[in-house]
């Protein structure tokens, strides 16, 4: 039988403005992971950008798999994206900010293992 375990996947604070990996899907983790909701937080006083791609089986992050490129964020704003991401191992969600130490990314959802 399946057991979904709800939480927090994932927290990053890019230091730069390369990518940064949020959330990978563990080997453990059989029977997938749905990610409910990512949130972005502006923590600086002006406004930025930010990308978001879900790499399949660890696929390079390009605009091909990005479901959020250079989306704009107030300065100290929060979005959150309710979206119902459905990942397989080895999956990888990856993230990147136009400004090093301004934006917070978060995922949550459950992590299902057979």
């Amino acid at each position: 039988m399946a057991t979904a375990t709800y939480k927090l996947l994932g927290i990053v604070s890019p230091t730069d403005t390369n990518n940064a990996n949020l959330y990978t899907v563990g080997s453990g983790v059989t029977g997938g992971c749905v990610v409910s909701t990512i949130a972005i937080a502006n923590t600086i006083g002006s406004a930025y950008t930010y990308r978001i791609f879900i790499r399949d089986a660890g696929a390079s992050a390009a605009q091909s798999n990005a479901i959020a490129y250079d989306v704009a964020i107030a300065a100290s704003d929060t979005v959150a994206l309710t979206l119902g991401i459905t990942l397989e191992p080895t999956d990888i969600i990856t993230v990147r900010s136009s400004q090093a130490n301004a934006l917070n990314f978060f995922a949550f959802g459950s992590e299902i293992v057979n």
